[in-house]
C-alpha cells in the first residue's frame, strides 16, 4: 500500500537511508526464487525496522515469520555485541536461503533458527525479549501477542507488520475474511490492553509499535 502520492513517497524513499547491498541481492532473489515475494519486508521498511533496532539497542529479538531473512537481518543490524535474534517459520524449504544471506552477512553466530509452530515454540523459550516482531500468519496476531507479552522486558518493543491489510480494516468487512477479522480484533486488543501502549503507524501495508510499559 502506498497513502502517498507517487512522486512523495519516492522523495521519502530517495530520501532515506537506502538499503546495504547483501539485502538488495536477497531482495532480488526472492523475488526471482520464492513464491508470493510481496512478503519482504523491502528497502524503505527494512531501513525503518533497522533503524528501530538501532534505537533500541535489543539483547534478545524474537522474530516470528522469517520468510526469507530479510527482517532478521535488519534487526540484526542493532543487536548489542553479546545480543541474539530468534527467529520463527514453519517453512522449512526456506532455511538454506536463509542460512545463505546469514553466513554472508556476518551476524550468522547471532541469529537462532527454529523451524515450527511458533505456537507450540515460544512456550518453551526462556528469554526475556527488548524487541518483538510479528509477521506470521495474521490469524494468530493476538495470540501470539498473548504468548509473547510476559516474555518482555519492561519497556520492550512489539512490532507487527500489515495491520492496516491493503485497507481492508475499514472496507465492509466479508465475514469470510477470517484474515481482517482477526487484525480488527487485534488492532483493538493493543490499543486497550493496560499493559502497553500502542500507535499505528500508515506506512506501506501498516506497522504497529508497541510498548510494554
Amino acid at each position: 500500500m502506498h497513502f502517498l502520492p507517487e512522486k512523495l513517497d519516492d522523495y521519502v524513499v530517495n530520501h532515506s537511508q537506502q538499503e546495504p547491498d547483501i539485502l538488495k541481492e536477497l531482495s532480488r532473489e526472492t523475488w526471482q526464487k520464492v513464491l508470493n515475494p510481496r512478503m519482504i519486508s523491502g528497502a524503505y521498511q527494512g531501513r525503518l525496522l533497522s533503524i528501530l533496532s538501532k534505537i533500541i539497542r535489543p539483547k534478545n529479538i524474537l522474530e516470528i515469520g522469517t520468510y526469507t531473512g530479510y527482517s532478521a537481518l535488519c534487526f540484526a543490524e542493532g543487536l548489542q555485541k553479546e545480543g541474539k535474534i530468534i527467529t520463527i517459520d514453519r517453512n522449512e524449504e526456506l532455511e538454506a536461503l536463509q542460512n545463505k544471506y546469514f553466513q554472508k552477512s556476518g551476524y550468522r553466530a547471532q541469529i537462532i533458527q527454529k523451524i515450527g509452530n511458533a505456537l507450540t515454540l515460544i512456550p518453551t523459550l526462556e528469554e526475556k525479549f527488548d524487541l518483538v516482531f510479528i509477521d506470521a500468519d495474521k490469524c494468530n496476531y493476538s495470540n501470539y501477542f498473548h504468548l509473547v507479552i510476559e516474555k518482555m522486558n519492561s519497556g520492550g518493543i512489539i512490532l507487527s507488520d500489515n495491520v492496516l491489510w491493503s485497507g481492508k480494516v475499514v472496507e465492509e468487512l466479508d465475514e469470510k475474511d477470517n484474515d481482517t477479522k482477526e487484525l480488527l480484533a487485534y488492532n483493538t486488543l493493543l490499543n486497550s490492553d493496560s499493559r502497553v501502549e500502542t500507535i499505528v503507524l500508515p506506512i506501506r501495508d501498516g506497522l504497529t509499535v508497541t510498548r510494554v510499559i
